[in-house]
């Protein structure tokens, strides 16, 4: 039986991804490893730089600043922003969500933890998803995280779809 080393968890702010965060966190803490939450980010649009094999150095720090602060409200929406005894290592990385989860997730005794997303007729036979991909090609367990009981609501899973879930949508008077 392998030996848990670390932790890593998906974390794009839906709330499928919540829901695996606060998961991974337990995890993580009943057997005393850090938690690794990866955010993976992409330019907004087609990087035509990136295309034809070069960087943009004045757009890509602006892309990595902004992931950044995103995974950071992605951790406080998720665990409120109190402080705890687990030891939390975020990460953000540029590329596909399900290629650079696999590859982070490569180290023995790692552990993926990534939400599942919703279900429909549409998906059930394309595997576009990243759980799919994730659990066809990762070398680590993975481990999924159904979506809360909320998404199964249809007219709050077609609000909530697509879009990152803060502090804000919960807590009155917070922005």
């Amino acid at each position: 039986m392998r030996r848990i080393s670390r932790v890593v968890a998906g974390a794009s702010g839906s709330p499928g991804s919540l829901a695996a965060l606060r998961f991974a966190a337990c995890l993580a803490w009943a057997v005393g490893v850090p938690l690794v939450p990866v955010l993976v980010w992409q330019p907004p649009s087609v990087d035509w730089a990136a295309v034809y094999g070069q960087q943009s150095d004045c757009l890509d720090p602006a892309w990595r600043a902004k992931a950044n602060a995103r995974l950071a409200g992605v951790l406080t929406a998720a665990w409120g922003g109190g402080e705890s005894d687990l030891l939390v290592r975020p990460h953000v990385e540029r590329g596909l969500a399900g290629q650079v989860l696999v590859e982070f997730a490569s180290a023995p005794g790692d552990v993926l933890v990534i939400g599942a997303g919703r279900r429909h007729r549409r998906r059930l036979g394309s595997g576009r998803t990243v759980s799919r991909y994730c659990v066809a090609r990762a070398d680590c367990p993975v481990v999924l995280i159904p979506p809360p009981q909320l998404l199964r609501h249809p007219r709050l899973a077609r609000r909530l779809r697509r879009r990152p879930v803060t502090v804000a949508d919960f807590v009155p008077g917070v922005r």
